[in-house]
């Protein structure tokens, strides 16, 4: 799911940037060209030809779009950015493997069409093949070097999937506007190796951050989830105690270094944390959940019920106070209550697991 929902935001705000080349394209000065139909000089959203496909596409009907487009091909294949519009069609309909093949006779034909050498680049990401995009995304970093942060990140989480973690930690210092060497930098880059499950390379970059710069903050909240999924409680705990000396105004760490607490029943410690974290934070459910479960542990399971429903109010439609709130009134006796929530908790699980 997480990384359904991931994707999803790389084609947002990627197809963001590609409007914003079309628009850096059409506002520079063209090229000078005796031929008025030249695919060089070649703008999709100007040309007569395509309005049906594109009227299709914004109406999201991505395979009448391609029978259009397609009928127009075996009429007339050399039509000027027939491939252009193609790619972009394969493209918003997910088929990125068409797409790619589009996208690079599009390149062929006009090596100027910047949008196209993006869109390949991230078809060739999603697709999963990292290491062809990043060819095309350089392309565009030496285009638009301050205006494609998009772009930059993509490249960067394609240099991390092909373990080329220093040229991953220049497009991140670049994206955040840090020095390629800073502490800053390794941060940034360990955020993005922990996302992406390279736990170990994230642990030495958050150690390397440390070692530039001590007393940077978040580094150590990152080491220590780092540790407390690991279950290495000892250095968690350590690492969420040392971001709380730098940074004691930052309800995270508190909140993390209670469930590494709760973890070894040290339940009141992690109260009391727990208390501080929603005191400067009372919007994130977190806390309150781990609280429900805390109190309950505790045996003050009427507070648990109260801290379980504060949970609710904010995120009605996760399962986890929903399943924690049914044991809690099964505990209490109310079986109805209890039957009613863990059932609730079991359907809200399963329409989460039945999504991409």
């Amino acid at each position: 799911m997480a990384r359904y929902i991931l994707k999803l935001l790389f084609i947002s705000a990627l197809l963001n940037s590609a409007v914003a080349i079309r628009a850096q394209n059409s506002s520079s000065p063209s090229p000078s060209s005796t031929n008025a139909a030249s695919t060089a000089n070649y703008s999709s959203d100007s040309s007569p030809v395509f309005a049906d496909a594109h009227r299709l596409l914004q109406l999201g009907k991505y395979d009448e779009a391609l029978a259009q487009l397609k009928d127009l091909e075996a009429k007339s294949p050399e039509t000027p950015g027939l491939p252009h519009e193609l790619g972009i069609t394969y493209y918003r309909k997910s088929d990125y493997i068409n797409a790619i093949a589009h996208f690079q006779k599009a390149q062929s034909a006009d090596p100027k069409d910047h949008e196209a050498t993006q869109l390949l680049g991230l078809s060739y990401y999603l697709a999963g093949k990292p290491a062809e995009a990043i060819p095309q995304l350089e392309k565009v970093q030496t285009w638009f070097p301050s205006a494609n942060i998009d772009a930059s990140y993509i490249l960067g989480i394609c240099y991390i999937q092909t373990k080329d973690y220093p040229q991953a930690r220049k497009s991140f210092a670049k994206m955040f506007s840090v020095g390629p060497d800073s502490a800053a930098s390794y941060l940034f880059t360990a955020r993005m190796l922990l996302r992406q499950d390279f736990g170990p390379i994230a642990e030495e970059y958050g150690r390397k951050a440390v070692a530039l710069d001590p007393k940077l903050p978040l580094v150590h909240q990152l080491l220590g989830e780092l540790y407390l999924y690991q279950s290495k409680i000892p250095e968690a705990t350590s690492q969420f105690e040392a971001e709380l000396a730098l940074n004691p105004g930052y309800a995270p760490a508190y909140y993390k270094l209670a469930d590494a607490y709760s973890r070894i029943q040290k339940y009141d410690d992690a109260e009391k944390l727990l208390q501080r974290s929603i005191w400067l934070d009372a919007t994130s459910t977190g806390p309150y959940i781990l609280l429900g479960k805390v109190l309950e542990k505790k045996g003050e399971t009427e507070l648990a019920v109260r801290a379980l429903q504060r949970a609710l109010t904010m995120d009605p439609n996760n399962p986890i106070p929903h399943h924690l709130l049914g044991q809690s009134y099964r505990t209490l006796g109310r079986a109805e209550d209890a039957e009613r929530e863990l059932k609730l908790a079991e359907a809200l699980q399963s329409r989460q697991n039945e999504k991409p």
